[in-house]
Order: structure tokens, then C-alpha cells, then sequence
């Protein structure tokens, strides 16, 4: 009897101490760790909060600037969806998603949705769910205004410097289908390959159209331009946890929505059409 009374007390100091962690006792918010397998649709419409993921140094895209707000076109993408599931700007967390981390924050549940340049790939697919895809970005160049001879990856041959960032696949891409004897150059952040591009230390910098578009709006305002030359097709998901159905459909409702009322065209125009960036036709997006 004794023993069956310690059960009983145990699972009641179980059940009171879960009920504390769902009211955020302890001082923590409402994170999406907590939601376990509650889908994105119905834990943002019962607390009216959401974690989201998305880039800190993509200028257009998702930057975070000097006073800690957030800009770019992916943060207007994730506010909107977020405003569609019910949770209000103030409900937002933004947590940063670097590349390579991405497929785990979703798995461990440190965020309910990521929107980061985050390619759809099948095996992405394998780990996580996809809304979208939001945008189909092209792997291009970006030159100096003034630059004429370089007209594509083809043109890159000649000893041309290319740069890219270290760990990223880009610029071997064009050295081996376009440009043999292009001179590939690596530094750590594509700011940097930006500066030695309008120093002359390179010649190009290659990634996604719209990454690079972003990137002349906010450095260098006139004195640099894309080719426009796409190359290959990256469409942009919005990443979230592995099977969620519901919050999937959600998702893809809330982007035909900022498609259809015209916020998804404005905010491109906005945060990456002053670098001279033609605004594309909106992505096909899955109805349900």
C-alpha cells in the first residue's frame, strides 16, 4: 500500500510539474519545444506565439540590424504566414537559422517553422516538411555596374576571379560546367566577397539571383548589378516539422493569400528591387 501511495503521490507531482511547464512556469516562454506533436496550425492559434527561424546576414532576405529589429523579404514572408495562423507581430520570436542547421532546430524543435533561402530538396524532404515553395531563385552573378564582358558563366573564362563563400558549392558549380580556368576565390560571408568585388580584388560573385540582389541593394546601392542570367532553379520552402499535414496546408494557404493580395510583390519590390533586381512571376503553390 505504501508503494502504491508513492505511485500515486509521484504521478501527481508529474502531472503538476508538466502543468507548470505548459504555463511557462520557471520563467521560460512558450517555445516550440513544448509543442510536441501538436500541429504548427494549432499551437499558433491556442498561444498566439511562434518561433521562427530565419537568416541574421542576408541583407533583403533576413537581416538583423544595429537597433535588434529584423528586415527582408523572408521576415515579411514569416510575419504574414504567422498573422494567417493567428499569432500577432509581438507573438514572433526570430532565431537564427544557418544553413547547416536547419533540419535539426525543426527536429529538436527549437523552432516551429524556418524561411531562410531554404532550398526544397528531396532530401530535405526525408527530415522535414515543406510549405511552398514561397519563391524560385536562380544560382547567378553579381558584377560591377560598369562591367560589360561578363555576360554569364560562360564568360568567366579567362582567368575571370570568382568568388563564393567557403563551404558552399556555387562557384565550383561553374568551374566545372562553364569556365574551366576560372580563378575561384573563398571568404567566410558573402559581404566580404561583395567588398573584394567592388575593390577589384574579383571579378564576380555567384549565389542565388535574389541572395545577391539583396546584397547590392543594401552595400552598394548603384555600383553593382546582377547579370540576370539564371542558371540553375532553387525554390524556396518554408521549412516545419515532419509530417505535419495540417500546419503544411496552413502554410501554403497563408503564401497563396500574400501572393493573391499583392503584399508578395510589394515586399520584393521593396527589399530587393532598388538593386536593379526584376521582380519574377509568383511560384505555383499547392492549394491544400
Amino acid at each position: 500500500m505504501r508503494f502504491t501511495r508513492s505511485l500515486k503521490a509521484g504521478a501527481g507531482v508529474a502531472v503538476l510539474a508538466l502543468a507548470l511547464a505548459a504555463c511557462g512556469g520557471g520563467g521560460g516562454s512558450t517555445g516550440a519545444s513544448e509543442t510536441g506533436n501538436q500541429s504548427l496550425a494549432d499551437k499558433a492559434k491556442s498561444t498566439q506565439k511562434v518561433v521562427v527561424g530565419i537568416k541574421f546576414d542576408q541583407p533583403g532576405l533576413g537581416l538583423k540590424q544595429p537597433d535588434g529589429t529584423y528586415a527582408g523579404f523572408d521576415v515579411d514572408v514569416a510575419k504574414y504566414v504567422a498573422k494567417e495562423l493567428g499569432v500577432p507581430e509581438s507573438g514572433i520570436t526570430f532565431k537564427e537559422a544557418q544553413s547547416a542547421e536547419r533540419e535539426n532546430l525543426i527536429q529538436k524543435g527549437e523552432v516551429d517553422f524556418i524561411v531562410a533561402t531554404y532550398s526544397i530538396t528531396d532530401a530535405r524532404k526525408q527530415k522535414v516538411n515543406f510549405g511552398g515553395p514561397y519563391f524560385v531563385a536562380h544560382q547567378d552573378l553579381l558584377v560591377r555596374s560598369d562591367n560589360t564582358d561578363i555576360t554569364g558563366p560562360d564568360s568567366l573564362n579567362g582567368n575571370k576571379k570568382l568568388c563564393s563563400v567557403k563551404g558552399s558549392t556555387p562557384a565550383q558549380k561553374v568551374k566545372d560546367t562553364y569556365a574551366k580556368d576560372v580563378q575561384l576565390q573563398e571568404y567566410g560571408k558573402y559581404s566580404d566577397c561583395v567588398t573584394a568585388l567592388l575593390n577589384g580584388s574579383v571579378d564576380a560573385v555567384t549565389t542565388d539571383d535574389v541572395i545577391l540582389a539583396g546584397y547590392a541593394a543594401a552595400q552598394a546601392p548603384g555600383k553593382l548589378k546582377v547579370v540576370g542570367k539564371g542558371f540553375t532553379d532553387e525554390n524556396y520552402g518554408i521549412g516545419l516539422k515532419k509530417d505535419d499535414t495540417a500546419g503544411t496546408s496552413a502554410v501554403n494557404a497563408a503564401i497563396n493569400k500574400m501572393i493573391a493580395d499583392g503584399s508578395w510583390a510589394t515586399s520584393l519590390q521593396n527589399n530587393v528591387g532598388p538593386s536593379g533586381y526584376k521582380i519574377p512571376s509568383p511560384p505555383t503553390v499547392p492549394s491544400s
